[in-house]
């Protein structure tokens, strides 16, 4: 019923969301396509939906109590409550992971981002979080792919070396979507996230993974890539010039040079400065 609006291209602006389109995300029917949809939906009523598509009670306590709370968190905070108060409802059901499923295949990218959450709340060691979280790894939309890499954040800050070898078969993956996941997952600093101290003062612990990524095909890993670097230069700009300096010398590829050029960037404006 809503096919028509799949192929949209987002509003400039909240107040410039048509009626039809936020109706059909705030239904489930269709992801957002922008952050302006994002923040603009109605959260509850996206919930309720949702529920009901997975064959829970739209009308749940647990949600209804959570629902009351929102507005004391930010938008993207409130989110997490909401994926908890459907994780708390859900787990102690026979049809678990039925309803796991349905939530990770949802039509709705809010849906999916909610389910990718589960994969921080569940009591897994960090090889199983990575396996759950590789499914919302390679979605389709930018969205629920960030959600993938921050629901296993803490757990790789937890334990960098055993994450390095874990993720290194991801760096050489087929899909930049994974590749990307292997470089951004492991930021040193990252947005929206807890720092990774001990990336921070020794990066080259990542090298078994940015290594294979230096002269990637994908401009999304490389953005990566050189955001992972410019992270290291702000404690470590001696360890990431010889990098970069290394990787121009033997790598002289465009995306080599991308790479390089973008990494050096907050160095670069500390010696202009």
């Amino acid at each position: 019923m809503a096919e028509h609006l799949l192929g949209r291209k987002g509003a400039a602006r909240i107040e410039l969301i048509p009626t039809e389109v936020l109706q059909a995300v705030n239904a489930g029917l269709v992801p957002t396509v922008n952050l302006n949809e994002f923040l603009a939906l109605d959260l509850p009523r996206l919930a309720r939906n949702v529920a009901r598509h997975i064959g829970l009670n739209g009308d749940e306590e647990r949600l209804a109590d959570t629902f009351g709370m929102l507005e004391a968190f930010s938008k993207i905070k409130r989110h997490e409550h909401v994926a908890r108060a459907l994780y708390d409802i859900v787990e102690a059901r026979t049809d678990r992971d039925a309803i796991a499923h349905a939530l990770a295949t949802h039509a709705s990218d809010v849906a999916r981002c909610w389910a990718a959450q589960w994969v921080m709340f569940a009591a897994m060691p960090l090889r199983q979080k990575l396996d759950a979280a590789r499914w919302f790894a390679a979605d389709p939309h930018f969205g629920v792919r960030e959600v993938a890499w921050m629901a296993v954040r803490d757990e790789i800050a937890g334990d960098v070396d055993a994450a390095v070898q874990l993720l290194q078969p991801w760096a050489l993956d087929a899909d930049a979507n994974i590749r990307r996941f292997a470089s951004e997952a492991t930021r040193p600093r990252g947005v929206w996230c807890a720092q990774i101290e001990l990336l921070k003062r020794e990066p080259w612990r990542g090298l078994p993974l940015i290594e294979p990524l230096r002269s990637d095909a994908s401009r999304y890993v490389q953005n990566s890539v050189a955001n992972w670097l410019n992270d290291a230069s702000k404690t470590q700009p001696e360890w990431v010039e010889g990098m970069c300096a290394r990787w121009e010398r033997e790598s002289r590829t465009p995306a080599t040079t991308y790479i390089v050029r973008r990494a050096r960037r907050t160095m670069a404006d500390a010696i202009a400065s």
